[in-house]
């Protein structure tokens, strides 16, 4: 597990940008298209902003969401709300090359049987995603793997449905799906990030973010959040 450690969260959101881009030219000329999949929450917005502002060949991108609130279409609890908006509104992305994960569907369980299905589609059996984005919660949680929920012990499926977390159910990618990936990427900011980013790369694997893969993963890091960190921790 790589860390890079930038002065802010305006910086570490640029070199995140920056290295999806970098990660997207190299899938497409070796594979013909990049598949990414990002996460919820607030981290990612100003990514993502940035990201629309680069010359990524956007016809080849496909996007793919880590997980989703089960929120009313448009509202801004939905992650998909702002990744319309600054991908495909403000950005170049094509509207058919973002895949939602289908939480407004009755049954969550079978929305997950169907995204399941929809990475089969673009990326194989197993699917294997090129880049998976990821944030960091303060409790421990990655993607909506949340602590104590039944989630966390799923093994045989791609996609899953949560408990109710901060008043929503979700619908998360699972371990091994995230762990399949070519690569992950972290973005961590903020100081009440600093215990658990400190806790994830000493290796604690009581969090849930501890049990992710390590070996192809990068860790973008402001200076608040890294602040618990041993002197010289960044690569």
């Amino acid at each position: 597990m790589h860390l890079q450690v930038q002065p802010d969260p305006h910086r570490a959101a640029q070199a995140a940008a920056s290295i999806i881009a970098a990660l997207a030219d190299e899938a497409v000329a070796q594979r013909g298209r990049f598949l990414l999949a990002v996460s919820g929450g607030r981290s990612p917005w100003e990514m993502l902003r940035y990201l629309a502002t680069l010359p990524l060949p956007w016809p080849q991108v496909h996007i793919f969401q880590v997980d989703e609130r089960q929120a009313p279409q448009g509202h801004a609890d939905r992650n998909l709300t702002h990744l319309s908006r600054h991908l495909v509104t403000e950005g170049s992305l094509p509207a058919q090359n973002l895949h939602p994960l289908p939480v407004d569907l009755p049954d969550l369980d079978q929305a997950a049987r169907q995204y399941a299905h929809t990475l089969q589609e673009w990326a194989g059996a197993p699917p294997v995603l090129d880049l998976v984005h990821l944030g960091l919660g303060a409790d421990g949680h990655t993607a909506s793997l949340i602590p104590g929920d039944p989630v966390l012990q799923v093994q045989t499926r791609d996609v899953a449905a949560t408990s109710a977390y901060q008043s929503y159910r979700r619908l998360t990618l699972t371990f091994p799906m995230i762990n399949r990936a070519r690569s992950l990427l972290w973005l961590v900011t903020g100081a009440d990030k600093a215990e658990v980013l400190a806790r994830l790369l000493a290796g604690d694997t009581t969090l849930p973010a501890g049990r992710l893969r390590r070996d192809t993963a990068l860790i973008l890091a402001d200076q608040a959040a890294a602040s618990r960190l041993p002197a010289g921790a960044a690569c």
